[in-house]
């Protein structure tokens, strides 16, 4: 059997759906499992185990061009069942065009009609967290196919793994932007694409740095997408200290593996905080406009930061009052937590 997965569009998103292919794979192991993904996801399965291929695209301005192209693609892979995690229209145009024979997913975005197996969505979907979402998912394409579910009560494992080559590279990589080997590496997620409300005060993140430099000696770099660079940027000078600025100088594949050999993440609410509990540095993510209960890491060596406020979680973009969800979070009681990790 010849099973195609179509990922998600979010770096979180992707590291929540792990343990429903994990399932998947348990459930089929002699299937071919291809997962279908933007380019840049990539970096985060190229070292997996429970996939056979990955199959990437990149969306253009083509529209309609560029779906028949996927589509093409995709029937010459000759799959028999896709897996859609997305809820979008045109993740399930994609496999109905491609012409597999049986398509899996939610029952969403009026495409029931390109699902030969729709799946309603769960009654408890905003009270869960998100890696129950994929696993339902799943579970209904193996109660469907095989007559029966998986094992259930098996804990979920969103764990990544990092080849040791690409940890060494990532060391290197280091070292050429001006990191010193000897000392603990801290890297710090100060952005949020898709937020601005996520975002913990750039100010605070300097006094962080700070603090953390004055007391363990450490290495700061700061991690994200070309789109925080600015506030990476900003973070940097605010602090007057050496902080090294890697924000958008980096493919998420780098990102991945430097999160794999730092010795704690300190970030907001974004798709880096679930890679970093995923390749099992200790994590410290600060939440406020966002519902932990649903969107934390999941993971133990992830740890949530959190001040409740009678408006959180709010879930807007954009705070409307005055930001009393992150700004009640100080600096101080943060480095407190990062310093306890290397004691």
């Amino acid at each position: 059997m010849r099973i195609l997965v179509r990922g998600t569009n979010w770096i979180g998103d992707a590291v929540m759906t792990i343990p429903a292919m994990r399932r998947l794979r348990r459930a089929f192991p002699n299937a071919h499992i291809a997962l279908h993904c933007r380019k840049w996801a990539e970096g985060i399965f190229r070292d997996v185990d429970f996939l056979d291929e990955i199959i990437t695209f990149q969306t253009g301005d083509n529209g309609l061009n560029d779906l028949r192209t996927e589509a093409s693609q995709i029937r010459r892979g000759n799959f028999d069942v896709a897996v859609l995690f997305p809820n979008s229209f045109r993740s399930a145009a994609l496999p109905w065009l491609g012409k597999i024979p049986r398509r899996f997913g939610y029952e969403k975005e009026l495409r029931g009609f390109m699902l030969t197996d729709r799946v309603a969505v769960p009654e408890w979907k905003s009270a869960r967290h998100e890696v129950y979402y994929y696993l339902n998912l799943v579970d209904e394409v193996i109660g469907s196919l095989e007559g029966h579910s998986d094992a259930v009560n098996e804990p979920p494992d969103i764990s990544i793994t990092v080849s040791p080559a690409r940890r060494d590279h990532a060391r290197k990589l280091f070292e050429t932007l001006g990191g010193d080997l000897s000392l603990p590496i801290v890297a710090l997620g100060c952005g949020s694409t898709n937020s601005r409300a996520k975002r913990w005060p750039a100010e605070r993140f300097a006094s962080l740095a700070s603090q953390v430099i004055d007391r363990k000696g450490a290495n700061i770099v700061l991690l994200g997408s070309e789109d925080e660079s600015d506030v990476a940027e900003n973070v940097r000078r605010l602090s007057g200290r050496n902080l090294i600025n890697a924000a958008g100088k980096t493919s998420l594949e780098d990102a991945v593996a430097l999160l794999a050999v730092s010795d704690v993440f300190v970030s907001n609410d974004m798709g880096l905080a679930h890679i970093a509990a995923a390749v099992g540095t200790p994590t410290l993510v600060i939440f406020g406009p966002t519902n932990p209960e649903t969107t934390r890491p999941f993971s133990d060596t992830a740890e949530v930061i959190r001040v409740p406020v009678e408006c959180s979680p709010c879930m807007l973009r954009d705070c409307p009052i005055d930001h009393r969800c992150m700004t009640s979070i100080e600096h101080a009681s943060v480095a407190e937590r990062v310093l306890a990790i290397f004691e």
